[in-house]
């Protein structure tokens, strides 16, 4: 079955946006040596890996560039380009910049679940969603820990909330 182009849209530009968490958190731990962005980065590259499945399953020309940091789409770029230099300022704020890509990702989940009728892409994103919910947690526990709070600039309050148990 093939996908409507926003459909089709949706998963590619969640491919890319699983990419630049990937890689944000590699140029992060580069600078810090940090458990949780290791951790994480493991972790979206599966998430990565995923979406590239279903972009093989769906026959669409996958929009990712090789090389770490680099994006074929301008407003990923820029966006990369922001987060690092901004998690590179102390690990505090790495650890903010991940709670900030989490809450990011996990709206955009959001968004592409409601836009997709198909079963398989509304059960990836699903998972990533899931998946999101934990890094989420993972980043406002090390936070919590240095006596910092996140704020959620993406998600819902209240939604946020819900997610990190307050």
């Amino acid at each position: 079955m093939a996908l409507s182009v926003e459909e089709a849209d949706t998963l590619l530009w969640m491919r890319e946006e699983e990419k630049l968490a990937h890689d944000v958190y590699l140029a992060l731990d580069a600078q810090w040596d940090l458990l949780v962005l290791q951790r994480i980065a493991v972790s979206e590259q599966r998430h990565f890996d995923a979406l590239g499945g279903k972009i093989d399953r769906y026959a669409l020309a996958d929009p990712v560039l090789p090389g770490a940091g680099v994006f074929s789409d301008l407003e990923l770029q820029a966006l990369y380009d922001e987060l690092v230099a901004s998690g590179l300022e102390s690990s505090a704020q790495a650890l903010m910049v991940g709670a900030t890509i989490e809450d990011l990702d996990i709206l955009d989940l959001q968004q592409a679940i409601d836009a997709t009728d198909q079963p398989d892409l509304q059960r990836t994103y699903g998972h990533l969603l899931e998946g999101s919910k934990n890094h989420l947690r993972a980043f406002v526990r090390e936070l919590r820990a240095l006596g910092l709070d996140y704020e959620p600039q993406y998600i819902d309050p209240l939604f946020f909330d819900a997610i990190v148990g307050l």
